[in-house]
């Protein structure tokens, strides 16, 4: 193998290389974009949430000690 295709083929080794790393990102990119969508419609159900629950705390809190014991 001469030394001008040695280099030639380290060269599209390191293209593809290059190709791989570059989808990998962008589905990574899009990964974490989709994560963030639904981290977001996450905390926007648990502030509704919290705004039907109203300042008291949930309806009808009962203390642990109220609460009979599951053999029961």
């Amino acid at each position: 193998m001469s030394e001008y295709a040695a280099l030639e083929a380290r060269i599209v080794e390191l293209e593809l290389k290059a190709t791989y790393a570059d989808d990998l990102l962008d589905r990574l990119n899009q990964l974490v974009f989709r994560q963030q969508q639904q981290i977001e419609a996450m905390a926007r159900q648990l502030s509704a949430l919290r705004q039907q629950q109203g300042p008291e705390g949930p309806a009808g809190a009962r203390s642990p000690q109220d609460e009979r014991p599951p053999h029961y």
